[in-house]
């Protein structure tokens, strides 16, 4: 069984920041890719930001310069730093994990971004 939890989400003003986590745990061998994702009400799920097990990062061009994607140091936690915070970022942020080439969701974390 895997687990994925969430944490670190909240209600922060705009131009502020918020760190995410994600930590698996569980039968945890051979982690690949990690992903955040987000979803704002009446729209798709999108893909946010990813890390390859190389470390190698994108971003989608809307957060771009603003939010970077990390690994913890026993590789089974995934960060997410969001700087310079806009109200179209409140949005419910999901981690996905690639565990054994199978893919993983995180329960999702509500971030608010208020004006």
């Amino acid at each position: 069984q895997v687990q994925l939890v969430e944490s670190g989400g909240g209600l922060v003003q705009v131009g502020g920041s918020l760190r995410l986590s994600c930590a698996a745990s569980g039968s945890i061998f051979n982690i690949y890719g990690m992903n955040w994702y987000r979803q704002a009400p009446g729209k798709q799920r999108e893909l946010v930001a990813t890390i390859t097990s190389g470390g190698s990062t994108t971003y989608a061009d809307s957060v771009k310069g603003r939010f970077t994607i990390s690994r913890g140091n026993a590789k089974n936690t995934v960060y997410l730093q969001m700087n310079v915070l806009k109200p179209e970022d409140t949005a419910v942020y999901y981690c996905n994990i690639n565990i054994g080439g199978l893919w993983y969701w995180g329960q999702g974390t509500q971030v608010t971004v208020s004006s």
